[in-house]
């Protein structure tokens, strides 16, 4: 009796994970929903692309400019599918994904006053910041998921000729890049309370690692710079055609981890929420102004 009735009292298990997943649903069947768009309409036109007209106006591009496009490949299933979805559309939507989710329950919750009304229930910083970080990893691999049951079901028709487990460690990479750029969002929007900061933080990071890597695609004595780039972390080995990356994966996955501590170490360290302290700190400030003798 006395442990059900503790039971009850402990409220319900991973209530913010549960909520955030829930009221999030519709968003991640919108982002699966446009990234299997994408999917079936790039990658069945594979076919038409295995020309020779098409390999003569490749070979005719500079060679930086075809590094930077990522088209060594492309007469191949897999480096026409790392070209023109992993590696170009595909990565920007799940970035853009990853962002938004990952700002929200920090930056977002705080500006709106959720996050004030979330701790007032008994749920301390670390659980909030803990799950809210679990939904995004959900979200992220149920969007993945999603784009790798499209893919293979599009790789036979399209004569794509894709192995099942390349294409099981490139959708990890994938994954890895959106959850690496949710995180930082999350991590900036927890240390500083501001959605607008948070967003940029994440989107600056995929711009320069999509920079990074194209100014080492394109100069030899800058080809270190490749290391610095979370792209090559993910693609650099070529996943697709060669199988798991293993330290590009730990690099993604161990980065995200990282960041994730740190915005619970972030907000944790809040005695209060800012969005709080900045109302208080506003209301003092009209006392002042209405009362000179103060």
């Amino acid at each position: 009796m006395t442990a059900v009735a503790s039971a009850s009292a402990s409220g319900p298990t991973l209530p913010v994970l549960r909520r955030q997943i829930l009221d999030g649903w519709r968003g991640v069947a919108g982002w699966s929903t446009g990234i299997a768009g994408v999917i079936l309409i790039y990658l069945p036109l594979f076919p038409s692309m295995q020309s020779p007209e098409l390999a003569g106006m490749i070979d005719s591009l500079p060679p930086e400019l075809v590094r930077t496009l990522g088209y060594e490949s492309i007469t191949t299933g897999a480096g026409y599918a790392q070209s023109t979805f992993f590696g170009l559309l595909g990565f920007a939507l799940i970035t853009i994904a990853g962002i938004s989710w990952g700002a929200a329950p920090t930056a977002g919750a705080e500006e709106s006053g959720q996050l004030e009304l979330t701790l007032a229930h008994d749920v301390g910083r670390v659980r909030y910041c803990l799950e809210s970080a679990a939904a995004l990893v959900v979200k992220l691999i149920t969007v993945g998921a999603a784009g790798y049951v499209v893919v293979w079901l599009v790789n036979d028709p399209a004569g794509l000729e894709l192995n099942a487990a390349n294409l099981l460690a490139v959708s990890l990479a994938w994954v890895g890049l959106g959850l690496l750029a949710g995180t930082a969002a999350f991590a900036v929007g927890a240390a500083t309370g501001r959605r607008t900061l948070a967003i940029g933080a994440g989107a600056a990071w995929a711009v320069v690692g999509y920079i990074l890597q194209a100014v080492a695609n394109n100069s030899e004595d800058l080809d270190w710079l490749r290391t610095l780039s979370p792209i090559e972390w993910a693609y650099g080995n070529a996943p697709l055609a060669t199988g798991f990356d293993w330290a590009g994966l730990a690099l993604l996955w161990g980065g995200s981890a990282v960041l994730i501590a740190l915005a619970t170490l972030a907000l944790a360290l809040g005695r209060a929420p800012r969005r709080l302290r900045r109302a208080t700190q506003d209301q003092l400030g009209r006392r002042r102004t209405s009362d000179p003798c103060a």
